[in-house]
C-alpha cells in the first residue's frame, strides 16, 4: 500500500510538471515578440529589479536586449520601448495600434478603468474631447488661465516674504501654490494656504507618488495576485485615493446644489449638465462615477507633477547658483524689477527657456510614462504584439538619449541652445509623452513653470546652508515618478 501510495504521489508530482510545462511554454514563450530577460514562473522578471529602481532597469536591459524588447511583469509581458526613434515609431506612427491603456495595479483597484487617464476606447474619446474643450473654455492656452497663474505667483511671493528670509522645506508650500491654479479651473475658485482641508488633499497627493514609486509599490505592479492580498505600505495607496474621492465628491455635491445650467462656473458645473444632457443616452459616459475619477486625474496632471517639477528646478538653482545668476540677469534685462512677468517675456529670455526645458529633462519626473497597451495584433519592427499586450514607452530613455543629448546624465542647459545663445528646440524633449495620448495639460506646465520661476527668481536669491551633491539633485529613477529629496532652503529678497 505504501509503494501504490508514494507511486500515485510520484504520478501526480509528474502530471503536475508537464502540465506546468505547457503552462510556462504558452505564457512565457509566445512566437515573435520581441527578445528579453528570461522570466521565472509567477514573478516573471521581478528578480532582475536591482535596489527597487524600475526606470534605471528598464534603461539598462535596453542597452542589452535593445530598442524594443519584452519585460515580464509577473506573468504579463509587457513591451518595452527606448529611444526617442523606438518611442516616436510606436506612439507616432503605429499611434492607432499603441493608444489602449496598460495596467497599473497600484491605482487599478480604486479606478477600473474609469476616468480620463485610466479609461480607453470609446470611454477615453468621450472624456478626452469634452474635457480638451472645456477646459479650452475655462482658459487653458488663452490669455485668461496666463492671468489666474500671475495671481496666484503673486500670493505666492507674498506668502514667501512672510518666512523673513529663514531656512524651510518650501514643498507643501509650492505644490499648493501650482495645484491652485488647476483648483480656479475645476472648482471655479482657489483655496487659501492655510486651508487644512487643502492641505490635507496635497498631502495624499505627495503620499500616493511616493508610495507607487516605492519598492513595495513597484512589487504590486509586477505581481498584484499575490501583492494586493499581502499586508504593507503599499495597501495605502488605495485607501488614501478613496480619501481624495471622498473630498472630490463633496465638492462635486457643492456644485450640485447651486448649479445653474445656464450659467457653468466651472468645469464640475460642465460635466453636470452635460450628464443632466445625456441621461438617456445608453452609451453615455458622463456619470458621476467617471466625473469623480476625471477630477481625481487631472488634479495628478495638472499639480503634483509640474509642482515637483519646479521643487526639481529650485534644487537645481541651489546647487549651480551661477545658473541662478544667469537667469537673474535676463529677467532683469527683460522684464525688469517692476514689471510682474508674464507670458510673452518667454520668447524674449531663451536662456530661461533653455534651464525651465533642461529642468524638465533632468528631473524625469514620470519616467516609465502611463501604461498603454495594443488595441489589435500589432506588427512592429518584425515582431508581432497581440492585442491587449502591455506596452512601456520608457520617457527617461527619450529623455537621456546620448544621439539627442550631449551630456545626457548631467543637468546642461545648452542641450536647448545654439552657438549663438538662442533657444534651440529639440525633438527629444518629449516630457509629455507624444502621440494621442500625451498629456492633454502640457500648454499650462509650460506656463506655469515659465511664470512660477520667473516670479520667484525677479523676487528672490535662493539660497541654503546645504552643500548639495551630484548624488542628491540626480532622479533616483525608480518607479512611477522620480520626487526630490527633501531640503531646505531660503528665499532672500533681491
Amino acid at each position: 500500500m505504501e509503494a501504490l501510495g508514494c507511486g500515485t504521489i510520484l504520478l501526480t508530482t509528474l502530471l503536475s510538471l508537464i502540465i506546468f510545462y505547457f503552462i510556462w511554454n504558452n505564457i512565457y514563450r509566445r512566437p515573435k515578440l520581441p527578445p528579453g530577460p528570461t522570466p521565472l514562473p509567477l514573478i516573471g522578471n521581478l528578480m532582475q529589479v536591482r535596489n527597487g529602481e524600475m526606470a534605471k532597469t528598464l534603461m539598462e536591459l535596453g542597452k542589452q536586449y535593445g530598442s524594443v524588447y519584452t519585460f515580464h511583469f509577473g506573468p504579463r509581458p509587457v513591451v518595452v520601448f527606448c529611444g526617442y526613434e523606438a518611442v516616436k515609431e510606436a506612439l507616432v506612427d503605429h499611434g492607432d495600434d499603441f493608444i489602449g491603456r496598460g495596467r497599473q495595479p497600484t491605482v487599478d483597484r480604486v479606478f477600473q478603468g474609469y476616468g480620463l487617464m485610466t479609461s480607453e476606447g470609446n470611454r477615453w474619446k468621450q472624456l478626452r474631447r469634452f474635457s480638451l474643450s472645456t477646459l479650452r473654455q475655462y482658459g487653458l492656452g488663452k490669455r485668461s488661465i496666463n492671468e489666474r497663474i500671475q495671481e496666484e505667483c503673486s500670493f505666492l511671493v507674498q506668502e514667501l516674504r512672510t518666512y523673513k528670509e529663514r531656512e524651510f522645506n518650501p514643498a507643501i508650500l509650492i505644490t499648493k501654490a501650482v495645484s491652485n491654479v488647476i483648483c480656479s479651473v475645476v472648482f471655479g475658485s482657489r483655496f487659501q494656504y492655510d486651508d487644512a482641508k487643502f492641505h490635507r488633499m496635497l498631502d495624499i497627493f505627495y503620499e500616493t507618488f511616493e508610495l507607487m514609486s516605492s519598492t513595495w509599490g513597484q512589487i504590486q505592479d509586477m505581481i498584484p495576485i499575490i501583492m494586493n492580498h499581502i499586508p504593507g505600505p503599499h495597501q495605502k495607496i488605495t485607501t488614501l485615493l478613496e480619501e481624495l474621492n471622498d473630498f472630490v465628491a463633496g465638492r462635486v455635491k457643492m456644485n450640485m446644489e447651486t448649479l445653474d445650467k445656464n450659467d457653468p462656473r466651472d468645469y464640475i458645473d460642465c460635466f453636470l449638465i452635460k450628464m443632466q444632457e445625456e441621461k438617456d443616452i445608453p452609451d453615455s459616459e458622463f456619470n458621476m462615477r467617471n466625473l469623480i475619477l476625471t477630477l481625481n486625474n487631472l488634479f495628478f496632471a495638472g499639480g503634483e507633477t509640474v509642482a515637483t517639477t519646479l521643487k526639481h528646478g529650485i534644487l537645481l538653482l541651489l546647487k549651480y547658483p551661477d545658473i541662478q545668476a544667469k537667469i537673474h540677469e535676463e529677467i532683469d534685462h527683460v522684464i525688469g524689477r517692476d514689471c510682474q512677468p508674464n507670458i510673452d517675456h518667454r520668447s524674449k529670455m531663451p536662456y530661461t527657456d533653455a534651464v525651465i526645458h533642461e529642468i524638465q529633462r533632468f528631473s524625469n519626473v514620470i519616467p516609465m510614462n502611463a501604461p498603454h497597451s495594443t488595441t489589435r495584433d500589432t506588427e512592429f519592427r518584425g515582431y508581432t504584439i497581440p492585442k491587449g499586450t502591455g506596452v512601456c514607452a520608457l520617457l527617461c530613455s527619450v529623455l537621456e538619449d546620448p544621439t539627442h543629448f550631449a551630456t545626457p546624465h548631467k543637468f546642461n542647459p545648452e542641450h536647448f541652445l545654439d552657438s549663438e545663445g538662442k533657444f534651440l528646440r529639440n525633438d527629444a524633449f518629449l516630457p509629455f509623452s507624444i502621440g494621442k495620448r500625451m498629456c492633454l495639460g502640457e500648454g499650462l506646465a509650460r506656463t506655469e513653470l515659465f511664470l512660477f520661476l520667473t516670479s520667484i527668481l525677479q523676487n528672490f536669491v535662493l539660497t541654503s546652508q546645504t552643500q548639495f551633491t551630484e548624488s542628491d539633485i540626480y532622479p533616483r529613477m525608480t518607479g512611477f515618478a522620480n520626487v526630490p529629496i527633501p531640503y531646505h532652503m531660503a528665499f532672500v529678497s533681491r
